[in-house]
């Protein structure tokens, strides 16, 4: 049978990074193409211990229908946490459980877009919501990012070019891929230009709880007094990603339709893993649980950073240098080609995510590739650092 997709599912790929996934089932693979959390950082016994209670003492709540906007105890916790921990208090705004970040992201698309409006976010940016604004039928366009953060000038330029203009979608903390983050002052500038030309900003906060060196830097969300920005962030980065957990705060006109959207996508984020996240902030110490993660990860960071400064300065490999999050991004000389790298690390037992996954446009040259730091263990990082060098050496 001819099977006719639809016009706005027909050009989206399937994302790069599940498709390496694939490959990944091969344990001799250092899977530095990953974006796991380290199962280290997993906090197995005390769900071990929740789900008990759980099952013990609210198995009809955990088993039944939930409303779409979440688990009214776990919405309060997240509220409280947000205003302790980042600042961020907006009496006009509502906050909502979702099925993972990424559907925050989508559903904020889904419920702002046309077909044909625009949605600005940065060169490169994470592959899920490239593929969540393609799939909703908004047009990318993507600036250039400068050491902290968005080129300023650049977005300016877009707000005036684009008049259809909807979002500015950004990852100020610990970017996905590059691991950078955004200075104070870009983050004041975005917000003043979004008030100006009336478009909203969909801040994707998932690394911020993951800084394990340097200093805070605020949240864009705290600084909005003009209902402006939609945060989005998740608990998958602080206790698992499979529990599929995540919460947006967006401004209640906004709110009140992502709630219908949710409705029509899934109707309610999964009951039992929004109660064990309430029950895991309410009866353990998240702050400690956490601080034991930016521990582990920056042994992670720190080991790969200096294995990179033994090989890759050697062979020109330029690389960014995290103050928390999960990545960093390589940049090769320009005399390599980026895809047989790939291919030639992988035939080695290597797994990189090309750069080119980041970009709207697949036909961009891309010389860079993102590693993860804290998925392989200290040994892998160790080697597979390694082979990337030899391989740029054999190349060269």
């Amino acid at each position: 049978m001819d099977y006719r997709i639809s016009d706005k599912m027909i050009n989206i790929k399937p994302s790069a990074i599940r498709e390496i996934f694939k490959s990944l089932t091969d344990p001799t693979v250092i899977a530095f193409a990953a974006g796991n959390p380290s199962p280290d950082a997993f906090p197995v016994e005390k769900m071990s211990e929740l789900s008990e209670i759980i099952y013990e003492k609210m198995p009809v709540l955990a088993l039944q229908y939930g409303i779409t906007e979440g688990y009214a105890p776990l919405i309060e916790k997240i509220k409280t946490r947000l205003k302790n921990r980042f600042n961020i208090d907006s009496k006009s705004d509502s906050a909502l459980i979702m099925s993972g970040g990424q559907q925050g992201i989508d559903l904020t698309c889904k419920v702002m877009c046309n077909p044909g409006d625009v949605v600005i976010c940065e060169r490169p940016s994470f592959i899920g919501a490239l593929n969540s604004f393609k799939a909703n039928g908004a047009n990318i366009v993507q600036i250039d990012m400068e050491s902290d953060g968005i080129c300023i000038e650049k977005l300016e330029k877009a707000l005036i070019e684009h008049k259809n203009a909807k979002i500015i979608y950004l990852i100020p903390t610990f970017h996905n891929p590059l691991g950078t983050t955004m200075s104070l002052e870009k983050r004041k500038a975005v917000l003043v230009l979004a008030k100006k030309y009336g478009v909203i900003i969909l801040e994707d906060n998932p690394y911020g709880e993951l800084r394990f060196r340097g200093e805070e830097i605020p949240t864009i969300k705290s600084f909005d007094k003009d209902d402006i920005v939609v945060y989005c962030s998740t608990f998958s980065k602080i206790i698992a990603p499979a529990i599929r957990v995540g919460f947006i705060v967006a401004p209640q006109e906004i709110a009140n339709k992502i709630v219908v959207a949710k409705q029509v996508n899934d109707v309610h984020t999964n009951m039992y893993f929004q109660i064990m996240c309430d029950l895991f902030i309410e009866k353990f110490n998240i702050g400690e649980h956490i601080e034991k993660i930016r521990v582990l990860y920056k042994n992670k960071c720190l080991l790969m950073l200096d294995e990179m400064r033994k090989k890759f300065d050697k062979v020109n490999i330029k690389y960014t240098s995290p103050d928390g999050g999960l990545f960093l991004w390589c940049t090769l000389p320009d005399n390599i080609d980026l895809t047989r790298f790939v291919k030639l690390s992988l035939d080695k037992k290597v797994a990189v995510v090309p750069g080119g996954t980041f970009l709207a446009d697949e036909r961009e040259i891309s010389h860079s590739f993102r590693v993860n730091y804290s998925f392989p263990t200290d040994e892998q990082i160790i080697t597979g650092v390694n082979i990337l060098a030899q391989v740029a050496e054999e190349y060269m």
